[in-house]
């Protein structure tokens, strides 16, 4: 089940997005990098992102196991992004997400939007790609954030 987060999640969404930090990309970047990025992701961070953009959590069983969120793309109208879109390691090449951004893509903030851009993990990568995102001006190489600028044009 996919629904809308809510206050009362975020803790759990921190610990889901903590974790899956450190199995997950830990391979693909340096051990400090991962830490400071764990450090950030408190649920007052996941509440505050929530505060400006419609942030979604997957659950199996009342247990928390995938997020993502789409916003504006710094404020506008007819571009967004999305963030935040993690998966728990064990649901991983199941589904869960496929599901999440069949969701995303159905929300109002992409379908007013002619292009939505994704901040990717180098371990992202390869999904966004699959789910038809493609490199932002042909870029793939990890930007000054350590991250690879993708979208998608509708």
């Amino acid at each position: 089940m996919i629904r809308r987060l809510e206050e009362a999640d975020a803790a759990a969404v921190s610990e889901l997005i903590r974790n899956t930090i450190r199995i997950s990309n830990a391979k693909d970047y340096p051990a400090e990098l991962m830490d400071a990025l764990i450090g950030t992701e408190t649920p007052e961070h996941i509440l505050e992102r929530a505060s400006w953009t419609h942030f979604y959590v997957a659950e199996e069983q009342g247990k928390i196991i995938g997020c993502g969120a789409i916003g504006p793309y710094w404020g506008r109208t007819d571009e967004s992004s999305l963030f935040t879109i993690f998966v728990s390691p064990e649901y991983q090449g199941k589904g869960i997400g496929r599901a999440i951004m069949e969701t995303l893509e159905g929300d109002e903030f992409f379908l007013r939007a002619k292009r939505i851009e994704i901040p990717a993990s180098i371990t992202g990568v390869p999904f966004y790609l699959k789910m038809g995102y493609h490199y932002k001006q042909g870029i793939s190489k990890p930007d000054q954030e350590h991250l690879i600028r993708m979208e998608k044009n509708r």
